[in-house]
């Protein structure tokens, strides 16, 4: 079986399926699905040495997150690699546990360097670093990261508005009492930005922010969750909501909540972010900010094929889109 004889069958050029099996992005969907149907009817496997030959390229391309196990991240790995294999290409998975010489390996492409391009969510690298060129292996950004002038591809979740969406509605429901699970030290990207969101909606709700309503998180687990909100409940007693950065620290929070005989929502309502799996089935049932994380997987995988066929496109920048998914944990109707 040759290309010239799968062209024909498909009623394009061999160009066009070159196109189609080398993942090049400027080709018809229409057109890449009706000459894949016929690649995959007809059986035909081009030589993988011969197009990395002709390419230069391995088919490879890399996704860096800090935890794998984490649920954000293992759903989002979930659906790059289902934006992956629709173009043909091979997803490498590798893990930084959010440590910042880990996260400089794999942007320098020492981890990867068979991958034609990275997928970066980086925690700990400052915004100097990840804007510096970085011409072996083009990188998309994942995640939060600095302003807006920042000269890279990237699809950027806007951690602030995320909390400021939050707490708004656990204003609306009378709460005034809002605790934070999520501030680290050292800190990092997104939990400096959502502390910041936290606070921004307590200013424009005329509430004084409070330090004791703020206690320390080694990490975003919901082990951490469960020990903050043990150590929150001891300090603060009249506590009647929680946010939580993650979902992670949500239901960690609410394991401690129930273990202290606290009624959720009815003494204390308890908000999320990024609408996991478990969150439907947790006890009571998590409200939680949700992060599109399919549009997050096509989007950035989007960008770095365009910017493999095309070096010399000016940097994009996309925004995710989040909403507000209001669960049994702080419904509308709890108010205090």
């Amino acid at each position: 079986m040759t290309i010239r004889e799968v062209a024909a069958a498909a009623g394009v050029s061999p160009k066009t399926v070159s196109n189609v099996v080398n993942a090049y992005v400027h080709v018809h969907p229409e057109t890449r699905r009706r000459v894949q149907g016929v690649i995959d009817a007809l059986g035909y496997r081009p030589s993988a040495v011969g197009r990395q030959l002709r390419s230069g390229r391995t088919g490879m391309i890399a996704l860096a997150v800090p935890s794998i196990s984490a649920p954000y991240f293992a759903d989002l790995a979930r659906h790059v690699a289902a934006q992956a294999r629709e173009r043909g290409l091979v997803l490498v998975v590798e893990q930084t546990e959010g440590q910042l010489e880990r996260e400089r390996e794999v942007a320098d492409g020492q981890p990867v360097r068979f991958a034609d391009g990275l997928l970066l969510s980086a925690l700990e690298m400052p915004d100097e670093e990840l804007a510096a060129p970085h011409p072996d292996t083009p990188i998309v950004l994942i995640g939060e990261h600095g302003g807006s002038d920042l000269p890279v591809d990237r699809v950027s979740i806007d951690s602030a508005g995320v909390a400021r969406l939050a707490v708004d509605h656990l204003v609306s429901c009378g709460r005034s009492r809002v605790a934070f699970l999520g501030d680290k030290a050292p800190v990092h990207n997104s939990a400096r930005l959502r502390m910041a969101g936290y606070r921004a909606a307590l200013d424009a709700a005329g509430l004084a922010f409070d330090s004791t309503l703020v206690p320390l998180c080694d990490d975003w687990t919901r082990e951490d969750g469960h020990r903050a909100t043990v150590a929150l409940l001891a300090a603060r007693p009249d506590v009647d909501a929680v946010f939580a950065a993650n979902d992670e620290l949500a239901l960690g929070a609410l394991a401690a909540l129930r273990e202290a005989g606290r009624s959720v929502p009815g003494e204390v309502a308890v908000v999320g972010v990024d609408d996991v799996g478990e969150a439907r089935f947790s006890w009571p049932a998590l409200t939680t900010v949700a992060i599109d994380r399919a549009f997050v997987a096509e989007r950035a995988v989007e960008l770095l094929t365009t910017r493999l066929a095309d070096p010399a496109l000016p940097p994009r920048q996309l925004q995710t889109p989040f909403r507000l998914v209001v669960r049994d944990s702080a419904p509308v109707t709890a108010r205090v």
